[in-house]
């Protein structure tokens, strides 16, 4: 385990997750989730926790960054995008599957098609991170 490139790929996935993330979720798809609510019922917070969102991405970071690096080879785009998406899709299947499971918050609409944006959005910070790496040398092992 590379230390220096997982730290770098957490902080440049972290970084693309956040500003592509306002990009899909808060400017090009925020009335298809307001549109899916069952109920306004107070779930959301207004304003919203910037600083929880900068963790989360941190860790989505961390986790495509694991990803890309446990493949052998330089990365490349296309095999961080993949990676990235992946993992993204996968992720958030699990997650909005089971909050539809827990909660009353949306309709089936939300848990089958949020994935998709979040193949995108984790896709676009898995080929940023893929295209840094493949700058940064590998350490060198005994």
């Amino acid at each position: 385990m590379d230390m220096k490139r997982l730290a770098i790929g957490t902080v440049v996935g972290g970084a693309t997750l956040f500003v592509v993330g306002y990009l899909i979720f808060d400017l090009a798809t925020a009335d298809f989730y307001v549109a899916n609510l069952i109920a306004d019922t107070g779930a959301y917070r207004d304003p919203s926790l910037q600083w929880a969102f900068v963790l989360g991405d941190l860790a989505s970071g961390a986790l495509v960054t694991l990803g890309i690096t446990s493949r052998p080879g330089t990365p490349t785009i296309g095999s961080g995008l993949l990676t990235g998406a992946v993992i993204g899709f996968l992720l958030w299947l699990h997650a909005d599957l089971t909050l539809y499971g827990l909660t009353n918050v949306w309709n089936i609409t939300t848990p089958m098609i949020d994935p998709l944006f979040e193949a995108i959005h984790h896709g676009t910070a898995g080929a940023v991170i893929a295209a840094v790496l493949a700058r940064v040398p590998r350490a060198a092992t005994a």
